[in-house]
């Protein structure tokens, strides 16, 4: 089962998902050990990890790389944030056909006008024409090669102050488009926006959400609310954020690294984390001096 497939299942599934954010090959791989079943390649994640703001400064090329190693770090699902799709239909599907080739199990692409700023920068956050973006998700479906490859359409209506029924019309829109799974977003500090959207939705799409303003929802809503998967859009950064700043801190005003062992990863856990024993057994078994000399003499 191509790691597509394995995407799809869980997002058309019974059960309630959850998203880990990730923005490089190590939070990938934390994400991945710590029990999450699918990660959020987050394009604000990635690029905060690139010293770039999420206007879509960083490139598209750029952020493939990230995506890249994700997936060589990592055996789950990536859904990889795709923002507007930097530009027209034709960059859409040229990210889209190289996200699926690096081993990507979908892409979100939402539909503000480019180049977009991040949802909870500001208060103005112009939106595509519905046809526009209409036409992107079609050049995406056409261009997918693998048919479970998930295209997630993501509308900012409620971002925007349209209101739940331009939301709607929107989300069905893309769904007569050929969208997989519809993305509503909202920044309220409570869930009543997604799960009116959600009732009122009534499962023609798996729903896919981003609780940041509202993160301390009991998951029992989204389930009761029959909504799809849940993504933990940015935690993994702002936690990094806080321990690099404090580290970085105390170790300037001390002018010692000893005051914060207590904060810093053991080397030990980094190399398992990363599997430093795998590559010792390889080397045993691939790069020993005598493997040759064995082979030679028939042993």
């Amino acid at each position: 089962m191509t790691s597509a497939a394995r995407f799809r299942q869980l997002l058309e599934g019974p059960e309630l998902v959850f998203l880990m954010e990730a923005h490089d090959g190590l939070s990938a791989r934390i994400a991945e050990v710590e029990g999450f079943e699918a990660i959020w390649a987050s394009g604000f994640s990635v690029s905060t990890a690139l010293g770039l703001r999420d206007n879509e400064e960083a490139s598209w090329s750029q952020l493939l790389f990230v995506v890249e190693c994700m997936v060589e770090a990592a055996s789950i699902p990536v859904l990889v944030d795709g923002d507007t799709g930097h530009g027209n239909f034709n960059t859409a599907r040229r990210f889209l056909r190289r996200a699926e080739q690096l081993g990507a199990a979908g892409v979100c692409f939402e539909d503000k006008v480019f180049p977009k700023l991040n949802s909870f920068v500001g208060d103005d956050h112009d939106l595509v024409d519905v046809d526009e973006f209409c036409g992107k998700i079609e050049a995406c479906k056409a261009a997918q090669e693998d048919e479970s490859f998930c295209v997630v359409a993501r509308t900012e209506a409620l971002i925007a102050g349209r209101g739940l029924d331009e939301a709607l019309e929107r989300a069905e829109a893309y769904r007569q488009a050929g969208a997989d799974a519809i993305f509503i977003h909202s920044r309220q500090r409570d869930a009543r926006e997604v799960t009116a959207f959600a009732r009122a939705w009534a499962g023609r799409l798996p729903v896919v959400i981003a609780p940041t303003t509202y993160a301390g929802t009991p998951a029992d809503v989204f389930r009761r609310n029959r909504i799809s998967a849940v993504i933990w859009g940015n935690q993994s950064m702002r936690a990094a954020v806080t321990a690099m700043r404090r580290a970085c801190r105390e170790i300037h005003v001390r002018e010692t690294a000893s005051c914060v062992d207590v904060d810093l990863a053991p080397l030990d856990e980094v190399f398992e984390l990363l599997r430093y024993d795998e590559l010792a057994e390889s080397e045993r078994r691939f790069a020993s001096p005598d493997r040759y000399a064995a082979v030679r003499s028939g042993r």
